[in-house]
């Protein structure tokens, strides 16, 4: 009697080559992006752009599925504030990559100071020494990319995606490198 392939043991198989795939993708992706910064930035300005474009005319959908006449109101101006600086993004990438990477360097500080209250009230857990590193890490980040901003802005934002895209890969390789092992060792 032979028994036949288990049929979700193939599927998961496939799955995690593409995973794979996908993951050695991302990285060489991730470094590209590193290695020019300023089109990347300016590729993740037009993409946020687009993304604002979506969302405005997502808020005017559901302002015609509101009732109350001030939320509907407030639906209205969101979805055409969120087109107007979409269009404009998309539009203009270079200026946009220069406002972007200011907002940048502003929400890194407000993350620094917010992991810095966070390190405070975990002392003296174990660990919270890291989280008192890495608000410092971010404060110096934050203070390199508004410090030398509008400079800043041909590195910044392509630099920090393709990092993050680098370590998105890299992760999620390890991951299905592991789930891989995993399933051969079952079978």
């Amino acid at each position: 009697m032979s028994t036949s392939p288990n049929p979700i043991a193939a599927i998961v198989h496939k799955s995690l080559g593409w995973s794979i795939a996908l993951s050695i993708l991302l990285i060489i992706l991730g470094l590209i992006a590193i290695a020019a910064p300023g089109i990347s930035g300016i590729g993740v300005t037009i993409f946020v752009g687009w993304l604002l474009i979506i969302s405005g005319v997502f808020h005017l959908i559901f302002a015609w599925k509101v009732h109350a006449t001030s939320r509907k109101i407030w639906e209205i101006l969101l979805g055409i504030i969120y087109i107007i600086i979409g269009i404009d993004l998309a539009l203009h990438p270079v200026s946009g990559l220069l406002t972007l990477t200011l907002a940048l360097a502003i929400y890194l500080l407000f993350e620094s100071a917010l992991e810095f209250i966070m390190a405070i009230h975990l002392h003296p857990a174990p660990g919270w020494g890291w989280t008192l590193f890495d608000a410092i890490i971010t404060l110096i980040l934050a203070f390199m990319v508004w410090r030398t901003w509008p400079v800043s802005s041909v590195w910044a934002i392509g630099t920090l995606v393709g990092i993050s895209m680098v370590f998105s890969g890299f992760s999620r390789l390890m991951l299905s490198l592991a789930a891989r092992r995993m399933i051969s060792a079952t079978a």
